[in-house]
């Protein structure tokens, strides 16, 4: 049994050791924001923070995340963050299918909350680019990572 806490909350995972945490996340825990993509961590489809840092939980075996924080979708969109990211998400019109949509949230994420300057759509098309869109939204999504950083800055959006 490996010990972890999922959105702030500590549980206890029962798989084995060897086990990716995407399967755990989805399986034994039920939370299937987070989604299968490629499973060779090069989509982004599958990312989760990891005491705060975007990974791809496909390829992380559980027994490395003992004792580690880690946070899914629906543990970010509980945040500031995540609401702002959410509801410039559905501004924009950013979600197609939807499959990588978790995934590319958790991305910006991180980089809205790393970053002190205004965003170019460079800027963020170039922090963007490890997640894939298989709809092709890349435009989309770059405005509502602008927009979602406007939200948090207090500008109007």
């Amino acid at each position: 049994m490996v010990q972890i806490t999922v959105n702030n909350k500590k549980v206890s995972a029962n798989a084995t050791p060897d086990t990716p945490l995407l399967w755990v996340i989805r399986e034994e825990l039920q939370l299937t924001g987070t989604k299968f993509g490629c499973g060779v961590a090069q989509c982004g489809a599958c990312t989760v923070h990891l005491d705060g840092e975007p990974v791809r939980s496909c390829s992380i075996p559980l027994s490395s995340v003992a004792g580690r924080k880690v946070t899914t979708i629906e543990g970010l969109v509980q945040t500031r963050t995540g609401k702002a990211l959410e509801a410039a998400w559905n501004k924009e019109q950013a979600p197609q299918c939807g499959y990588c949509q978790s995934g590319q949230m958790m991305s910006a994420a991180k980089l809205l909350n790393v970053s002190k300057a205004p965003l170019s759509r460079t800027d963020i098309l170039q922090a963007m680019s490890g997640n894939l869109c298989r709809c092709g939204t890349y435009n989309q999504i770059a405005s509502a990572v602008s927009t979602a950083q406007k939200t948090l800055r207090g500008s109007k959006a």
